[in-house]
């Protein structure tokens, strides 16, 4: 098993509802050589006092405090900033970190001398009946991605990866990140979707593994963002990520990728979008939407 650090960024915004179970499943990690960094956005809620108890309890758990909101984006670079280990990963504080999610990317990484490696995922969905949430199943895109296994790979042989564009399903050498100077947008949705075609673009070799390592949350309330492509401004965001990171791919030379990356958002991401173009009251958003579907790639 691996001796190997990380440090597990965990931003964190009015999610006292969520951070318990968070942190709780980064302690009963298999990996015992992790630290975390907690970062708090100018939490309004009673998060604060949730990171300070961590921190009180157990030294591996450092908190950050921003005094006024800046995003989840300026949140991981903060986190960036202080990580002094061999490996970096991310967890949102309202998702779930299955019990050897640490273990099985530090072991691959470990055993290769790739820049990072991917995991699958799965969703966390409310159940219909009572309070608590319930996982669902490997997503068809999300194992498109990450099975099977895969070590020492490239964007050219494995442009399917392409598709997994969150920071939580990754653990990357810290040496990655400083080289290339990696940061997260800030002031945006969707950060996580250009800096990933980054990744996938200027890592001469990354790992994938079919493990499911994290259960990532659709909140009962809505509140996610993920949840609030209704919004223009949301979908201006969401519209612009996916607009950048497909040309990321196009100037990096990833032509197998951007055809891959096009038909994905053409399958999975454009219908939902239509749907709500169909009824929604502001005409901007139905013109954003066709704007960008004349810049897919076909």
């Amino acid at each position: 098993m691996s001796t190997t650090d990380v440090t597990v960024i965990i931003p964190g915004f009015d999610v006292a509802a969520y951070a318990d179970e968070a942190l709780e499943s980064l302690r009963r990690q298999t990996h015992r050589h992790w630290k975390a960094i907690l970062v708090d956005d100018a939490s309004t809620d009673d998060t604060t006092r949730l990171f300070a108890d961590a921190e009180a309890d157990d030294p591996r758990f450092r908190v950050v405090r921003h005094e006024t909101q800046r995003g989840l984006g300026a949140a991981r670079n903060t986190g960036l900033d202080l990580v002094d280990t061999p490996y970096t990963a991310f967890l949102d504080a309202d998702d779930v970190l299955r019990p050897d999610a640490l273990s099985r990317l530090a072991d691959t990484l470990d055993r290769t001398d790739s820049a990072f490696v991917v995991g699958a995922y799965v969703r966390l969905r409310p159940d219909a009946d009572g309070p608590g949430y319930t996982a669902a199943d490997v997503q068809p895109w999300v194992a498109a991605a990450t099975d099977p296994a895969r070590e020492a790979t490239t964007l050219a042989a494995h442009p399917a990866a392409s598709g997994n564009i969150v920071a939580w399903s990754k653990m990357s050498r810290t040496d990655f990140w400083r080289k290339h100077a990696l940061r997260f947008p800030e002031g945006r949705y969707y950060e996580d979707q250009v800096l990933a075609q980054r990744m996938y673009t200027l890592a001469p070799r990354f790992d994938v593994i079919p493990d499911v390592l994290v259960e990532w949350r659709q909140r009962r309330d809505g509140g996610s963002i993920t949840q609030r492509l209704a919004e223009v401004d949301v979908l201006r965001d969401y519209l612009d990520a996916l607009g950048e990171g497909i040309a990321l791919l196009r100037a990096a030379g990833a032509d197998a990728a951007v055809a891959s990356r096009g038909a994905l958002i053409r399958t999975l991401d454009l219908p939902p979008l239509l749907a709500i173009a169909e009824t929604h009251p502001d005409p901007a958003y139905r013109i954003a939407l066709e704007a960008f579907v004349e810049s897919l790639p076909a």
